[in-house]
């Protein structure tokens, strides 16, 4: 069975204001949850660490927990 790009994880850029898809895919995982996030509900990265996060409270705590 063959996986269309729908299926996969995406990779991409994070830049300080958007993303740059660098491989199509439906979604990106969470690195603190593994939680996965559809591309149309990204909302929190970290350009520096180069991560998605699936929500405020999951960045801010990343953030906390580099400081």
């Amino acid at each position: 069975m063959l996986m269309s790009s729908s299926d996969k994880a995406a990779k991409l850029h994070y830049g300080p204001s958007t993303f740059r898809v660098l491989r199509p895919g439906a979604h990106v995982y969470c690195a603190v949850s593994g939680e996965a996030i559809e591309l149309a509900e990204l909302r929190y990265w970290s350009a520096e660490r180069q991560e998605a996060y699936a929500s405020c409270e999951i960045a801010t705590r990343r953030l906390l927990d580099q400081a």
